[in-house]
């Protein structure tokens, strides 16, 4: 299952191509369950997609965008609610996102997602590329760290590389071209 929190969804775009494809109308549980950013569900309206929200079938193009800007503005006043009473917590002095409570499934889960969003992130790639020449060239971490920070390169999280960060990329160049 895909959140709707993000727009990037595989499974929704396949769906939306394989009832492009056929001429098929693409049924909707529940609009707000679709997205709640009201541009992703203006795009799917515009898409060519011709798709029906099974909680309110009658519903026109005027009440899907009523509706998808009623959901994005829900979705804000939720993020609002939420960093509101987590602040309260920790004002209270309650310690929030303790690791005791992280089970070990949870731990390795993040660490996957952690791993394959730095693989995926598109700098990330282009600085292996660089890392890797300039490791076959002979240069040290450190000198290719200095020379991915004067390319304006940055880590996923938009920081300077260091030796550290210079070896995770070597080291999942390695792995991937071993599994590849």
């Amino acid at each position: 299952m895909e959140s709707s929190k993000r727009n990037h969804r595989p499974q929704l775009a396949a769906a939306m191509a394989e009832a492009r494809r056929v001429g098929a109308t693409l049924p909707i549980a529940k609009l707000d369950r679709l997205s709640r950013n009201a541009g992703f569900i203006f795009a799917l309206r515009d898409s060519g997609v011709d798709f029906i929200c099974c909680e309110m079938p009658e519903a026109n193009t005027l009440t899907v965008g009523l509706f998808a800007v009623i959901a994005q503005h829900e979705r804000e006043l939720i993020s609002k609610r939420t960093k509101e009473a987590l602040a309260v917590l920790k004002a209270r002095g309650v310690a929030l996102g303790m690791p005791a409570n992280l089970t070990t499934k949870s731990i390795q889960q993040g660490q996957v997602v952690r791993q394959q969003n730095a693989r995926e992130n598109k700098e990330n790639r282009q600085a292996t590329r660089l890392a890797v020449l300039l490791r076959q060239q002979g240069h040290t971490l450190q000198q290719i760290a200095q020379e991915l920070t004067s390319g304006d390169y940055r880590t996923r999280r938009g920081k300077n590389f260091d030796a550290t960060a210079v070896c995770r990329l070597l080291n999942r160049h390695a792995d991937s071209t071993e599994t590849a």
